[in-house]
């Protein structure tokens, strides 16, 4: 375990993709479970705030910097715990192996589910928590079960598939951050602490059925048809990089955490007041819409904000980015210009996707 104090000046900065983050009190490179809990357990028990870190890739974090222990999970690794052609693969990762490895390893291994979750940055215990899903995939479609440590208890509780309450963008694990059933709000990590999770994967070389049109276009297949699962993972990858999505240092639009708002999820009312050219997609009883689309509509095209600090994206305007030397303070002040956009627009109050850490918006 490394334990480094104030005065190594450890800076959020250096530790998210967005790179901005002042320093913080204290930060834990843990190289087991057993240190992941001592270390959150202990800061808890001093009232000390937590911040549970994988690959930054989901944070926005202040310019003043994280008054408490920030806890980055240093472990790696994918254990196969059987692999049959009738039982399919069943897999254990730890929260800190990045999960590029994991789609990489899926797709070699012909483990069906994740082949359009590729170019994805950020470890695979953050997947869970947003249910994170790209070109018409969701990693909930695939995990069994998440191994966490509840804060709450203080005992290590093992979440079933069914327990995890997954939706669009969100789980249980995303609802403990501020909604446990106690009233304590457990911000910036959430009560349940991802250890690790387990998969369940069909054995196939080829992919789910493809269900989003842009990935059907760029394949050349009809939607619902299938296709390898190593072209699929091409073609995700090109379509990301196309619109900035995959980590580049060179290339200040993947300065970001990627998708900063949600796309909305509104009653069928709500939906009717939009534009008839908005964006529509069943959920469930409700209807979800572009919140890209709704941005653009709203005035703010691509590289809004240029020649700042802190701009949109040039390839996607759900991207805020990082020019160089933005500070926290510019991403916030444009991600406030554009949600107010589309708030006066069209009545639509957009929700951030990225973590805050002493932050506000």
């Amino acid at each position: 375990m490394t334990d480094l104090s104030a005065s190594s000046a450890v800076r959020l900065a250096e530790l998210t993709t967005l790179r901005v983050g002042g320093p913080v009190h204290r930060f834990v490179e843990a190289a087991s479970e057993d240190e992941i809990i001592a270390t959150v357990a202990a800061a808890d028990a001093a009232g000390e705030p937590v911040l549970v870190l994988g690959g930054g890739s989901n944070v926005l974090a202040a310019d003043d910097g994280f008054p408490g222990v920030v806890v980055r999970d240093g472990r790696r690794g994918i254990a196969v715990e059987s692999q049959d052609a009738c039982g399919g693969a069943a897999i254990r990762v730890p929260a800190g192996q990045p999960w590029e490895d994991v789609v990489l390893r899926a797709v070699a291994e012909g483990w069906r589910g994740v082949e359009a979750l590729a170019g994805i940055p950020g470890s695979t215990g953050a997947t869970p928590v947003q249910n994170v899903g790209a070109y018409g995939q969701e990693v909930a479609e695939v995990i069994s079960s998440v191994r966490t440590w509840d804060r709450g208890t203080g005992r290590i509780r093992t979440l079933a598939r069914s327990e995890l309450g997954f939706g669009y963008r969100s789980s249980l694990l995303k609802d403990s951050f501020s909604d446990d059933g106690t009233g304590r709000a457990w911000l910036p990590s959430p009560r349940f602490v991802v250890l690790e999770v387990s998969f369940q994967f069909v054995l196939a070389d080829t992919s789910a059925p493809i269900a989003y049109p842009e990935l059907a276009t760029t394949l050349g297949v009809a939607l619902g048809e299938r296709a390898a699962s190593a072209e699929v993972r091409d073609a995700v990858l090109e379509l990301r990089r196309g619109k900035g999505m995959v980590l580049d240092a060179r290339d200040h639009d993947t300065w970001s955490a990627g998708s900063f708002f949600t796309n909305p999820v509104m009653t069928a009312e709500q939906a009717q007041r939009l534009p008839q050219d908005a964006p529509r997609f069943p959920v469930g009883e409700q209807v979800k819409t572009s919140a890209a689309w709704l941005i653009a509509r709203s005035g703010f095209g691509k590289g809004h904000g240029s020649p700042g600090p802190a701009a949109l994206s040039t390839k996607h305007v759900l991207a805020l980015t990082n020019r160089g030397g933005a500070r926290a303070s510019d991403l916030l002040a444009l991600a406030r210009e554009v949600r107010e956009g589309v708030r006066t627009t069209f009545g639509v109050d957009l929700v951030p996707e990225p973590v805050l850490v002493s932050a506000r918006l």
